[in-house]
């Protein structure tokens, strides 16, 4: 009988670990995104805008962290940001990643913007990727 119970215990427990991790379970979605021309110091240029593949979230999924990166010619110096409809991100340099998104809506488009330095020559940039890590 005592066995019966230990083995009911067991099942009991291991059944709610699943459960618990199966709801907190972690997922990413990776995304490639067009390249764009940014010429003017005054306006910023926004690139499309992605969203997850279709099932990769649900409607609950919230953005745990938004690793990204982007290219540019050697020496030209951008302001860049990843933005959600809710709000943007400064970004630190052409690679990082950050948690300023944590707990929005990991269903919504975001997309890239940039901005020249006043007096700067129009600057190509390509090679834009996003990794959005949600559960």
């Amino acid at each position: 009988m005592l066995g019966y119970w230990r083995y009911a215990i067991s099942v009991l427990v291991l059944a709610l670990g699943l459960s618990a991790y199966a709801q907190g379970a972690s997922s990413s979605w990776v995304t490639q995104v067009p390249g764009l021309m940014v010429a003017m110091s005054d306006r910023a240029s926004r690139s499309e805008s992605v969203r997850p593949p279709a099932g990769a979230t649900t409607p609950a999924a919230v953005i745990e962290r938004v690793q990204w990166q982007y290219q540019h010619a050697p020496g030209a110096a951008l302001q860049a940001w990843l933005c959600h409809p809710e709000r943007c991100v400064s970004l630190s340099g052409m690679r990082g990643e950050t948690r300023a998104l944590s707990g929005i809506s990991a269903t919504t488009p975001l997309h890239f913007q940039f901005a020249l330095n006043p007096g700067q020559r129009p600057v190509s940039v390509k090679g834009l990727q996003m990794i959005v890590d949600y559960q």
